[in-house]
Formats: structure tokens, C-alpha cells, sequence
């Protein structure tokens, strides 16, 4: 008998915005991760708590990539996000007595509890360590992580240059191993991106599977006949997942849940309308504004008449959207269970942590009441990739079509008018540290110090974040600013290294501000023989 099985996979990554400046400072770099911490981890977290103690069974798959592990698990960004907290706190304060003449003090009372509550959650009951209770959960079989690439780079972009590629995933492995002990059985394509020959890649590093778009099954010469309900497999058998390419659009396209009326708008924050002299107390004179989470109206509001905000209305309208989404998927499953005679039905459905909380305010509690209707109706079970490929090397095989599930499918927004500038730099820095690591094999001391960073620049220039970032018009500013300060820094390390002259100061103020993977050797970077 076919069973149905749903797989649920919430994509985590961040670009390394680590701002180093003086404690209290609220800059755009500071406030992506900040938002994300108080508004997706911190409520996905307590939901994954609340799962638990009402004894409803869950499984979910969870990408979180290392450079946002790093993050989460400094202690100086822990620092600078209490801060942060309290200085929101303040405002909470201030604002909630404004409000009162202004007709918004209720829902401004509760932005500010919710805030209140992320710092007790962050502080007292995660002990400021959000990657230790992911990791007790993994433990528990609930949660399963799956690594993904150092840097979430776009491989294809660097498909030519094989130890680029090997340097990414064997980074992404190692700090996986290194924040959670083990790397796991599967791998995740930063952006979906596949092109050819990356299953040698990932397959020669003892992966098992990756998951990938919709088009790379069913555009393939081969493509299977269960489409995408069932795994498969490449030539190097490393399976394959494709991905429901409805989901991301069930939850955040024109039509999506996260419109509802009844749902809070976030493009509406005090901290893009507050009066020039109101704003200063809290960002300083001259500082950029943020998201500061005191958001009042619902999406009903238009430019001429803000709705109220109404926590109630929402609530009933997520129960509806859970059960919406439940329903759609089930029927997926039926239709799919149809034709897949002994086979499991399989539904992988990806979701950008983003989405949850920071996207559609109200997502993690939808994201809550779909696991919890899918308890109570049994008409799937939750289930994870690894659980699935007991069968890996029977699978049928396919050559999977290249592709991606950003732009138009084919990643074009990581390589358009907007950023394409970029890439002639990255490749070429990319050239040179792939000819340093054959030129300098067993370097010590201080040019290794210097090659490990020339490494770790590298890492950080490939990241697809900076290209994303500037085509969605994402503080682009920030963005070409740190990728060109990574460019720039590693000619200073190749200059360096030519002139056999090395500037220990720079060198070590280098190393503070980019604390990312203290433990890389520049070797990754070396042609395999």
C-alpha cells in the first residue's frame, strides 16, 4: 500500500553582516540579523517547545548555513542584540505613551511585549544559545539538519573551477561537524543551483542526497515517472529530491497567505515614519533607519486608510490557512498515490525561513496550526530525506537538467544588470587563490596566517547574499561596500605575498573583523590529484 509521506525543509541562511563598530550602534548591518533572530528563530524555537509539551509528533529538515551559525554563536553579536533589545525597549516605552493620543497604544503595548518576551526568550530561556536547542532536538529524531555551502555561494558560477566548488562544500561539511557534531547524510544547493557534475562533487564528500528544483527531474532526458513524488537518482547515485515548486507561492506569491487582510503589514514601521526628532533619540543623528518591529496596521490599509491591526481576526484566518494548506498538499499526495503502485508518495516542500516571521508575521503560528491539522487529520505523515533513500542505489537514474529556483529558473537575478560586475573580480580572485595553495603547499606561521585569510576572503566574495542583496535593492549600499571590501583585501594579501612583505597589524585586524571559520586552512583550496 502507497503511504503518503510530506517533507518540510525551512532554508536559514544570512550574509555575513557582522558589524564590529561601537556597541549600541543601529546599523543596517546589525538589524537582517537581528530582525531575523526576535521574529523567525526565537518564535520557530518556541513552537518546536510548545510541539513538545503537547506531545503532537514532528519532523522537520532545517538548513541553517554556516555563516549564520557563526553568527548566532558569537558572543559579541549576543552582546549587541541585547543591546539592541533594550534599546527597542526603550522606545516601546516612549512609544506606547505617544500612542495613547495617537490611537494605537494597544497594539504598540503589545509590539512591546513581544519584544519583552524576545529577550527573556533569547536570554533566559535559550541561555543565548539558540544552536544548542536545535541540536537537543536533533537528538531527539525530531529536527534533522542538512549542511549546505560555506558561504551559500551559486556553484554553477563556479562549475569550471572544481576546487572553488570542493572548497565550498568541504567547508559547509566541516563547520556543519564543527556546530553540531555530525554533517549529516544530505546536502542543500544554495539557491537550488544545479549544473553538471556537481553530484561527483558532493557524492566524493560521502553525501547521500541533495534536494533540488522541480525543473531538474522533469526537464531531464530521463524524467522519471513519478515526476517529483518519488526520489531518484544521478550517475555517481547521489539522490535527488525535487522540491513542490508551489509552496514558496502558496505562502509568499501575489495570491499568497501572507496578503491576507486580516494579516499585519510589514512595510508599515514607526521606524520609516517617525518625525526627524523622534527618530534621532533612538538611531542617532545621521544613522540609517531600520525595522524596529512597532507595526500597527494590517495589510487591509492603503495609503489613505490604515486598518488596525487585529491579533483575534488573524488567528482565525491562520486556522484557515493551515487548514488550506494542509488540504492542497494532501490532495497532491492523493493524486500522486494514484500512480505510485508500492512506492511512498513523497512531497518536499521548501520554505525560506524568511518567510516565517519576517516576510508574514503571523508565519511560524500557521506554519504551528499545519503540523498541528496534520495530527489531528492523518492523512500524511511528516517525514524526513534521510528516512526516504533506503532504496539510494535502486533508484532510477536521471542526468538532472541545470538549473535553479531563483529568477526565472535558471538563477538569473545572482547574475544580472544589477550585479554582473561582480563576478569578473570574484572569478579572478578565485583563479589566484587556487594558483596560490600549488605555489605556497606548506606554508606555517605568518604567510599561513595570511594564506588562511586570503581563504576565507575568497569564501566571503563568492557568497551569493551580495548579489542578491543589490538586485532586491536589500541595503545594496552594504552589500557592494563588504563585497568589495573582501576583493580588495585578498589583492592586498596576493600583493603581500609576491613582495614576500606581510604587515602583521593588518593582518591581525583582518582576522578580528572577520572572525568566520578560525579553523580554515587555505589547503581546501588545493587541486585534488
Amino acid at each position: 500500500m502507497t503511504r503518503k509521506k510530506l517533507v518540510l525543509v525551512i532554508e536559514a541562511h544570512q550574509g555575513y553582516l557582522r558589524n564590529s563598530s561601537a556597541e549600541g550602534s543601529f546599523s543596517a548591518r546589525n538589524s537582517i540579523l537581528f530582525s531575523a533572530i526576535t521574529d523567525t528563530y526565537i518564535p520557530m524555537l518556541n513552537m518546536f517547545c510548545r510541539l513538545e509539551k503537547d506531545g503532537i509528533p514532528f519532523k522537520i529538515a532545517l538548513v541553517i548555513s554556516p555563516v549564520l551559525c557563526s553568527l548566532l554563536s558569537d558572543p559579541y553579536i549576543h552582546e549587541q542584540y541585547i543591546s539592541h533589545l533594550d534599546s527597542l525597549i526603550a522606545l516601546g516605552k516612549s512609544e506606547t505613551e505617544r500612542q495613547k493620543s495617537a490611537g494605537c497604544a494597544e497594539q504598540a503595548a503589545s509590539c512591546l511585549a513581544a519584544i519583552e518576551q524576545a529577550k527573556h526568550d533569547f536570554t533566559q530561556t535559550y541561555g543565548c544559545n539558540l544552536l544548542e536547542t536545535v541540536q537537543r532536538f536533533v537528538r531527539k529524531g525530531c529536527i534533522e539538519l542538512i549542511p549546505t555551502a560555506a558561504t551559500y555561494a551559486y556553484l554553477p558560477h563556479y562549475a569550471d573551477f572544481p576546487e572553488a566548488v570542493n572548497a565550498q562544500i568541504e567547508t559547509g561539511l566541516y563547520s556543519q561537524r564543527q556546530f553540531f557534531g555530525d554533517s549529516g547524510e544530505g546536502f542543500w544547493l544554495p539557491y537550488m543551483g544545479w549544473a553538471k557534475d556537481l553530484d561527483r562533487a558532493i557524492r566524493s564528500y560521502g553525501q547521500n542526497y541533495a534536494l533540488v528544483d522541480a525543473r531538474a527531474l522533469l526537464f531531464s532526458k530521463e524524467c522519471p515517472e513519478t515526476g517529483i513524488f518519488s526520489p531518484v537518482r544521478t550517475r555517481t547515485s547521489l539522490a535527488l529530491f525535487g522540491c513542490d515548486p508551489d509552496t514558496p507561492r502558496d505562502i509568499a506569491g501575489e495570491d499568497g497567505f501572507s496578503s491576507g487582510e486580516a494579516y499585519r503589514s510589514q512595510n508599515h514601521d514607526i521606524g520609516f515614519e517617525l518625525q526627524t526628532e523622534e527618530a534621532e533619540a533612538f538611531f542617532g543623528k545621521g544613522e540609517a533607519r531600520i525595522q524596529t518591529g512597532y507595526k500597527y496596521w494590517s495589510n487591509a490599509s492603503d495609503d489613505r486608510t490604515p486598518v488596525p491591526y487585529c491579533a483575534e481576526e488573524a488567528r482565525k484566518q491562520i486556522i484557515k490557512d493551515a487548514i488550506q494548506f494542509y488540504e492542497s498538499k494532501l490532495k497532491k499526495l492523493d493524486e500522486a498515490a494514484e500512480y505510485m503502485k508500492e512506492e511512498n508518495a513523497v512531497l518536499v516542500c521548501a520554505i525560506p525561513a524568511e518567510l516565517l516571521g519576517q516576510t508574514w508575521h503571523e508565519g511560524v503560528e500557521w506554519l504551528e496550526n499545519v503540523i498541528r491539522c496534520a495530527d489531528a487529520k492523518k492523512g500524511f505523515d511528516f517525514e524526513l530525506c534521510r528516512n526516504l533513500i533506503e532504496n539510494q542505489f535502486s533508484l532510477p537514474k536521471i542526468s538532472p537538467y541545470p538549473c535553479s529556483s531563483n529568477g526565472l529558473g535558471y538563477g538569473e537575478d545572482l547574475l544580472d544588470s544589477t550585479n554582473s560586475w561582480m563576478m569578473r573580480y570574484v572569478r579572478k580572485a578565485t583563479d589566484r587563490m587556487i594558483d596560490l595553495t600549488g605555489r605556497f603547499p606548506s606554508e606555517t606561521s605568518l604567510k599561513e596566517r595570511l594564506l588562511n585569510m586570503a581563504a576565507k576572503q575568497v569564501l566571503l566574495a563568492q557568497s551569493g547574499e551580495w548579489p542578491m542583496m543589490i538586485h532586491d535593492g536589500k541595503f545594496p549600499g552594504h552589500a557592494e561596500e563588504l563585497f568589495k571590501e573582501e576583493i580588495l583585501s585578498f589583492s592586498k594579501v596576493f600583493d603581500s605575498l609576491a613582495s614576500n612583505t606581510v604587515s602583521t597589524e593588518w593582518l591581525t585586524l583582518c582576522e578580528k573583523r572577520n572572525a568566520l571559520f578560525p579553523w580554515l586552512n587555505y589547503r581546501i583550496f588545493s587541486r585534488k590529484k
